[in-house]
């Protein structure tokens, strides 16, 4: 009898690999606990990560030694003063990084020839895909909340007051700007081919939500006499413009430093309201990205 070829693309479909598997499987959230963890411990072991976590704690360290919990600026002082501090520089550093790390994670896979073993596994397309996302989540968040949690020991530890409030608003800011960055680098990875392509479309979405910050959106504005709600959505629409103006928005409620534009954010949300949209959009933006790059990747040709 003559065997009718079967292509290895199709052999190593996640769903005829978990239905060899089916009598040993375990639950979904199981596997997907697994994968993470698998994804935590590659991570850990890891250069870039020792460098990482280095620099945030570094942060911290730098800012205490400088005595910024010393001083004492627009009514800001003590564990505040750094905090806000922490989170600009944050700001800076916390995107392009996990954009450039995490683009990696599936591009890298295919790149290096790995899917067919990883895909052979009696674990669910949709588990190892998420799972690497949560993995990956814990090794770039933690950190940074870590930095932050020494920081409040410390300041307690030496009779410093602690705004617990503003650090948990900070947190919650810090998790939804690394949940955003992290879809969107899971997406990326998911539908390029190289590693190459990868890195150079992370590099460039993050020239271009920098360059929308202020430079471009102030050219328009300028230049064409876009009306000041226009001008605005575009900017509120930008996840690094979000995230920077609810970081302003705590140690300055009115907004005095954003002039005009101020007026147009509280009229369309209020305070507590552009707070609940600068936690909820940049989160739902990732997931979004995350979810797409996820459909293409079930979709394409995986191996």
């Amino acid at each position: 009898m003559t065997e009718v070829p079967v292509s290895i693309p199709d052999a190593l479909r996640p769903g005829l690999a978990a239905r060899a598997g089916a009598p040993r499987r375990s639950g979904a959230l199981r596997q997907l606990w697994l994968v993470a963890s698998l994804d935590v411990g590659e991570s850990l072991r890891a250069r870039w990560f020792a460098v990482y976590a280095a620099l945030f704690g570094g942060i911290v360290a730098m800012l205490f030694v400088f005595g910024l919990t010393e001083s004492r600026i627009l009514g800001f002082m003590g564990l505040s003063r750094l905090l806000v501090t922490y989170i600009q520089l944050c700001m800076a550093i916390l995107p392009i990084f996990v954009l450039v790390t995490t683009v990696r994670s599936v591009a890298g896979d295919r790149e290096a020839g790995v899917f067919e073993y990883l895909l052979s596994l009696p674990v669910g397309l949709g588990a190892w895909f998420w799972g690497r996302m949560f993995g990956r989540f814990l090794v770039v968040y933690l950190p940074v909340l870590f930095a932050m949690g020494a920081a409040a020991g410390w300041a307690t530890y030496s009779g410093i007051e602690v705004p617990w409030a503003l650090f948990g608003l900070y947190a919650a800011l810090l998790a939804a700007l690394s949940a955003c960055f992290l879809g969107l680098a899971m997406g990326i990875s998911a539908v390029a081919r190289t590693v190459d392509v990868a890195q150079g479309a992370a590099f460039a979405l993050w020239l271009v939500l920098i360059l929308f910050l202020d430079l471009i959106l102030l050219g328009v504005m300028i230049q064409e006499h876009v009306p000041a709600e226009t001008v605005v959505s575009l900017a509120l629409a930008n996840p690094l413009q979000v995230f920077r103006t609810a970081a302003l928005m705590l140690f300055d409620p009115d907004l005095v430093l954003l002039g005009p534009a101020a007026f147009v954010i509280f009229d369309a949300f209020g305070k507590t309201g552009f707070l609940i949209y600068s936690l909820a959009y940049p989160t739902l933006l990732g997931l979004a990205a995350a979810a797409l790059g996820y459909w293409r990747f079930r979709r394409g040709d995986l191996p």
